[in-house]
């Protein structure tokens, strides 16, 4: 009797972890496609909706302002349920955000944006002290693996939409309300997991023990930070408008959206592979100036390639490899640079807060810059800049140190 209620106590525990890898996959798919699928669709939003540059540029920085305001509640959050039960909840709203941005009014607009936001935040914070919990020996791997996840789906979301407005007839709603359902598949495999993980409970509860000040006062903990800001200035500038920067070179916005997710997909080996080569190494600093340099190549490209269409296909490979190995780069400092799993959540929370506040006003900046001048030159120069400022802090927080 004893050896038959262990054998299925060994069951569900088995089911249970293979779960948890798929739903730590799952979440993975979500925190991406709400915010990419926008860019190509921005155009049609703001035929339909009427939104100026600077009002779309709003748009696509509110779900970042978000997560520099959420990612510090996010630990208190989960230590009053558990991170099952936080990233559920996240889940859950951000569906109803998804729901609501798919209503064509800008009141509905704005805040289904926010509440993507929210939900969005609640897993960006999470999943690495969830990886580095579960899988302490094993974090770099699996941060390969969740973070490829996310590339996948940010590649499908930001090529697939205007197809699936146009030749499907789903309309810019229609293509939004698509991205809904990894949500649902997300929300039905973490409303099974919060149910057998209870101990997840006390151990996320402890994770507001880690002191704030020690993160908060930490250099390596701001370099991190300011290093994951401005990569994501960089992410989501591109993500925003490079579909409207092909636009302007004669491109048709349908292939100027697939070339988005052409650049996405390139940087899907450097996705999976970075992080793996990261956690081998004692020092990353080479591997961010590596990755630093092709992004500034691929701006500096992106710049001189109006007219030339071999060197504008070569600079999107090369921001595709920059962004897609620098992203999980961050991710992976954040548990390389945190001694334990409390730590890690506490760093990911103040790198997220304090980054997502210099990634926030990238989308805006470079929107209204464009408003401004009237051409992409003076935008595409301070992406170049900004490239380069993160080549020096992620050679600053690459170097062997711990908090």
């Amino acid at each position: 009797m004893d050896l038959s209620k262990s054998s299925e106590y060994n069951k569900t525990k088995s089911i249970s972890f293979y779960l948890l890898i798929a739903g730590i996959v799952l979440v993975a798919f979500n925190l991406r496609p709400a915010i990419t699928s926008l860019g190509p669709l921005v155009g049609f939003i703001q035929e339909d909706v009427g939104l100026a540059h600077w009002s779309s540029g709003l748009l696509m920085s509110l779900p970042l302002i978000t997560f520099s305001v959420m990612s510090p509640l996010v630990p208190k959050i989960s230590s009053r349920l558990s991170n099952e039960k936080a990233l559920l909840l996240g889940l859950i709203v951000l569906l109803t955000g998804i729901c609501s941005r798919s209503i064509p009014y800008t009141f509905f607009l704005f805040a289904g944006t926010l509440l993507i936001g929210i939900g969005i935040a609640i897993g960006n914070v999470l999943l690495p002290a969830i990886v580095k919990d579960k899988f302490p020996t094993k974090f770099g791997l699996m941060t390969s693996v969740y973070s490829t996840s996310m590339g996948i789906f940010a590649s499908l979301a930001s090529g697939l939409s205007v197809p699936l407005a146009e030749e499907n007839g789903l309309g810019w709603q229609g293509a939004q309300m698509v991205w809904g359902i990894p949500a649902v598949a997300a929300i039905i495999v973490w409303f099974y997991l919060q149910k057998y993980n209870r101990n997840d409970s006390a151990e996320v509860k402890n994770t507001n023990l880690v002191t704030p000040t020690k993160v908060w006062s930490s250099p390596i903990a701001w370099q991190i930070a300011i290093f994951m800001g401005f990569q994501s200035f960089l992410f989501y500038v591109t993500i925003s408008w490079l579909p409207e920067i092909l636009h302007s070179y004669g491109m048709s916005i349908e292939t100027a959206g697939w070339m988005l997710s052409f650049m996405q997909l390139v940087g899907l080996p450097a996705s999976f592979f970075i992080p793996f080569v990261a956690s081998r190494l004692k020092s990353q600093s080479w591997i961010a100036l590596g990755l630093g340099i092709c992004a500034i190549l691929g701006y500096f490209g992106l710049l001189v390639s109006a007219d030339h269409y071999p060197i504008l296909i070569i600079s999107i490979i090369l921001i595709g490899l920059a962004l897609g190995g620098i992203f999980p780069l961050a991710l992976s400092l954040i548990g390389f640079r945190s001694q334990s799993a409390k730590q890690a959540a506490e760093l990911s929370g103040m790198a997220q807060s304090t980054g997502y506040i210099l990634a926030a006003v990238g989308p805006l900046f470079i929107g209204s810059l464009f408003d401004w001048t009237h051409v992409w030159s003076i935008p595409l120069i301070t992406l170049i800049f900004v490239a380069a400022i993160v080549t020096i802090f992620g050679m600053m927080a690459g170097r062997d140190r711990h908090i």
